[in-house]
């Protein structure tokens, strides 16, 4: 008997993230969302056996990799590509069908990173016993340290970020006590939501519409803290192309690990031009790593001037 699944616009609405990287939402979206639907009405395959079949396909192109031949390439990078369908698959299974867990999101992770490394020293060896070049050695190396090293650093910002929100929550509750507890939006949050918005309106109807909850009529009690005010003061312009980009479901990361490995394992075999694509997409990957890095430390100093600003009103409320 098949599953009762709701239509396709439902299910995009439901399995597709409100932002992706934009290979993932250009080129796996519109071939995964609609599998995505087929197989969770018609089988009773869970997502972690979709994570095991990205994983055999990944190293099925890896052994393709390996072979060196330009052909053998163009068929790595096909099955490279359908791996990562598969992929994008599981996740989506899980938010539709409500099969996920944590300990397959761990296997999705750990798959990922055993994907990327086999496909990495593959290809590069097999260049290496096609060419005797050294410099395909020292590339394994670099997809693998950088690959580590983006995911690596997006865990730490990604603790980094909310462990100052924990602390603006909890320097909001001691200077107004808790009388606000539950009464702090987060600027990121806001602008995230309302991809729709003009983007000279974006700042002032957002922080109206959190102050208000919505309603016009209701007496503002949130009070919103914009942890990347720094940012957009030095940069205009991001905040205009961040909109343009969420409107339609891409984020402004846009070479992210995704991108770095598509450009390695299936535009670099494609064009059969595995030094130059991995060279400039690994360079283009650190610019990004350094952006948003230095974008952090911008926050890092919102989120000082904000607890100042918690700290002050306090001591003002007591006097």
């Amino acid at each position: 008997m098949p599953r009762d699944i709701p239509p396709l616009r439902d299910v995009r609405r439901i399995t597709q993230k409100k932002r992706d990287a934009w290979w993932t939402v250009l080129l796996v979206d519109p071939i995964a969302t609609p599998l995505v639907r087929v197989t969770a009405r018609w089988t009773r395959v869970t997502p972690n056996q979709i994570t095991w079949g990205a994983l055999i396909l990944g190293l099925g192109a890896a052994a393709c990799f390996a072979m060196g031949d330009w052909r053998w390439l163009i068929a790595g990078a096909v099955v490279y590509h359908l791996s990562f369908v598969l992929d994008c698959m599981d996740g989506k299974v899980a938010r539709l069908t409500g099969q996920g867990s944590v300990f397959g999101a761990w296997l999705d992770y750990i798959f990922d990173r055993v994907r990327v490394m086999a496909c990495a020293v593959a290809l590069m060896a097999g260049q290496y016993h096609r060419t005797d070049d050294l410099i395909y050695i020292w590339l394994a190396v670099v997809v693998v340290f950088l690959d580590g090293l983006r995911y690596i650093n997006s865990l730490e910002i990604f603790k980094t970020r909310h462990t100052m929100r924990k602390q603006i929550k909890a320097g909001m509750r001691a200077a107004r006590d808790a009388e606000n507890e539950a009464g702090v939006a987060f600027m990121e949050d806001l602008l995230r939501a309302n991809p729709d918005a003009d983007v000279e309106q974006d700042l002032g109807g957002a922080a109206a519409a959190a102050q208000t909850g919505g309603d016009p009529a209701v007496t503002p009690r949130r009070q919103v803290v914009d942890l990347h005010q720094e940012f957009r003061s030095r940069f205009p312009v991001y905040l205009r192309a961040r909109s343009f980009l969420l409107r339609h479901r891409i984020r402004t990361h846009l070479v992210s690990g995704i991108e770095f490995q598509m450009a390695v394992f299936i535009v670099g075999p494609l064009l059969d031009q595995v030094i130059g694509a991995t060279v400039v997409a690994g360079a283009l990957l650190l610019v990004f790593e350094l952006a948003i890095v230095y974008k952090l430390l911008l926050s890092t100093r919102d989120f000082g001037r904000t607890l100042d600003s918690f700290e002050k009103d306090g001591l003002s409320t007591a006097a």
